[in-house]
C-alpha cells in the first residue's frame, strides 16, 4: 500500500492553497482552533518561554489576501499548557477561550481586545500552586470544564453565569464541583467522553502510567482501561469523536499510539507504529469514526484509517512532513477540511 503525502505545490489561486503558514515571534506550543461558524479559521496560539511572560495570540486566516493575520494578543503567565475555545457551536455563549498554566483561567473575547474573565484557584488557603497540565471544556454542558494536575488530581469546575448589576454583559465565575485523586502520580491529561450523553463520563492519564475511566455520577469506582507495560508515563488521551468506545494514548518518549477500546480494557486493539521519533500529539477525525491524526519529532503529521482493526494497522493513508518537530496537532471540528500543527515559531493548517 502506498502512502499519500499532501502535496506543497504553490498555487496562484489562494482560494485553492492546500496549507496556510504562520510564523510567531516565539515558539509555539499550545494551539485550539475556535468552534464558532461565524469565525472561519481563527486559532488561539500560546507562546513556549522558558519564563514567567509568555504570550497568546488569536490569529485568523484572512481568506481574500490568502494570510494569517493576528486579530489579539495578551499576556499569559508562565507557559499555557492547553487552550481551548468554548466549544459553542451555536455562539449562544460569550466569545470565550480558556488556558491553563499556574491556573485555569477564562479570557472574554471583546471587539476591540481580550480580557480576563476569571481565574480559578482550588488552594485558596496556600500560596503555593500545583500547576495545571491539561483541561477539558465539555461539549454537551458548558458550564463544565476538567483540568488535571501536577498533584495527582483532577477537578471538575462549574461554570456561572451571574447578572452583574449596572452591567449588559453577564460575567462568568466558577466553583468546585468536586475534586479527586484520579492517578498514583501526576495527572497528564484529561478528557470528556460524548458516551450516555457526553456529560458525566472522562479520562486521565498520568505519570503512573494508566488510563482511567471516571464517571461523575458514581465517583467512588474508576475503571483502569490500560495500564503501560513499562509504567511510562502516559502523556495524552483523545477520545474518538464518533465513536465513544474508542481512545487513543500514548507514551513519554514512544514512537506509537496506542488504540484503546472501553468494551476490551487492558489489551490495545491497535497500535500505530510509522513514527520514527516521539509522538508529541493525536487528535480524531471530527466527521469519521475510523480517522485519526498523530504527530512526532519525526516532522511527520500521519493520517490513519483504523477500520481494519482488529487487524493491525500497518500505514497510514496520508502523510505531511513539516520543516521541525511537530509538537502539536488539532483537527477542526467545524471545518473538517483542515488540520493544524505547530512547528517551531510555526503554525500550518493542511487540507486534508
Amino acid at each position: 500500500k502506498k502512502m499519500a503525502t499532501i502535496q506543497t505545490s504553490p498555487t496562484r489561486d489562494s482560494k485553492k492553497k492546500e496549507i496556510y503558514k504562520y510564523t510567531a515571534p516565539w515558539p509555539v506550543y499550545a494551539m485550539n482552533w475556535s468552534i464558532r461558524q461565524d469565525k472561519r479559521f481563527r486559532l488561539a496560539i500560546g507562546s513556549f518561554v522558558e519564563d514567567y511572560s509568555n504570550k497568546v495570540q488569536v490569529i485568523q486566516l484572512d481568506e481574500d489576501r490568502g494570510e494569517f493575520v493576528m486579530r489579539y494578543m495578551f499576556d499569559h503567565p508562565y507557559i499555557t499548557t492547553k487552550i481551548m475555545w468554548i466549544p459553542d457551536k451555536l455562539g449562544h455563549m460569550p466569545d470565550l477561550l480558556a488556558t491553563s498554566g499556574d491556573y485555569l483561567r477564562l479570557w472574554r473575547v471583546n471587539d476591540s481586545d481580550i480580557r480576563q474573565e476569571c481565574m480559578l484557584n482550588n488552594n485558596k488557603n496556600s500560596e503555593f500552586c500545583a500547576p495545571l497540565t491539561s483541561f477539558d471544556w465539555n461539549e454537551s454542558d458548558l458550564n463544565i470544564i476538567g483540568a488535571s494536575s501536577i498533584d495527582t488530581t483532577c477537578t471538575i469546575w462549574g461554570l456561572e453565569t451571574g447578572q452583574v448589576l449596572g452591567h449588559v454583559t453577564n460575567h462568568v465565575s466558577g466553583f468546585v464541583r468536586t475534586q479527586l485523586i484520579a492517578h498514583d502520580k501526576e495527572v497528564h491529561d484529561i478528557a470528556f467522553s460524548r458516551a450516555a450523553g457526553g456529560k458525566d463520563i472522562f479520562a486521565s492519564v498520568g505519570s503512573d502510567g494508566s488510563v482511567r475511566m471516571f464517571d461523575l455520577r458514581n465517583l467512588e469506582h474508576s475503571t483502569i482501561l490500560y495500564e503501560d507495560s513499562k509504567q511510562l508515563p502516559l502523556l495524552r488521551l483523545s477520545w474518538n469523536k464518533q465513536d465513544p468506545n474508542y481512545l487513543a494514548t500514548f507514551a513519554l518518549d514512544s514512537t506509537e499510539v496506542i488504540i484503546l477500546d472501553v468494551r476490551v480494557p487492558s489489551v490495545p486493539v491497535a497500535r500505530l507504529c510509522n513514527h520514527q521519533a516521539s509522538v508529541n500529539g493525536v487528535t480524531w477525525a471530527p466527521h469519521s469514526s475510523c480517522h485519526v491524526c498523530t504527530a512526532a519529532d519525526d516532522h511527520q503529521a500521519l493520517i490513519w484509517d483504523i477500520q481494519p482493526m482488529p487487524q493491525p494497522i500497518e500505514v497510514p493513508i496520508l502523510a505531511y512532513t513539516a520543516e521541525g518537530e511537530i509538537n502539536q496537532v488539532q483537527w477542526s471540528a467545524t471545518q473538517p477540511d483542515w488540520i493544524s500543527i505547530c512547528y517551531k515559531d510555526c503554525v500550518e493548517i493542511l487540507r486534508v
